[in-house]
């Protein structure tokens, strides 16, 4: 399994690994997407997106970015997996990371993407919202979660 790599933000030099990953997740995991929104997806990612969160990543033995996730604000605003690495549980390497370190405690998640829906609710998310479009305004619904609480008492 790909180890996480010391916390750092990634230097500009890696950013065209990070949208290599990115892309390749959206690809697999995004067809709703049309590829023209994707394009113009690619291009916020480069010129704003990646600056504006914490980021963290996972390589493999051949030190190739296995997936990243990227953190702002107690938000996962990001979190991709190489496809090759889907189910290897680098993704949740990643958002346990952001959580106990990072204290990543809400996201948002395309409606449309039951995998990933799956892969929050199944690591301790719950849906507190919706929202008919997504941040650029378009109309592909988003989810929002946050991370359950759960009370442990003990007895004194």
């Amino acid at each position: 399994m790909p180890q996480l790599h010391r916390v750092q933000t990634p230097s500009f030099n890696d950013y065209p690994e990070l949208i290599r990953v990115w892309e390749a997740s959206v690809r697999a995991t995004h067809d709703f997407l049309p590829n023209d929104y994707i394009c113009l997806l690619r291009e916020q990612m480069r010129k704003q997106y990646l600056d504006a969160v914490m980021l963290i990543y996972c390589k493999d033995r051949q030190q190739r970015i296995s997936g990243f996730a990227g953190v702002a604000a107690g938000r996962v605003e990001m979190l991709f997996v190489d496809p090759d690495y889907r189910g290897q549980g680098v993704g949740k390497q990643l958002l346990r990371y952001a959580i106990e370190h990072l204290n990543a405690e809400q996201l948002d998640v395309n409606e449309q993407n039951p995998q990933a829906l799956g892969f929050y609710l199944k690591q301790g998310f719950e849906i507190i919202g919706r929202s008919e479009t997504d941040g650029m305004g378009q109309p592909y619904p988003l989810l929002h979660l946050r991370l359950v609480h759960t009370l442990s008492l003990t007895s004194g």
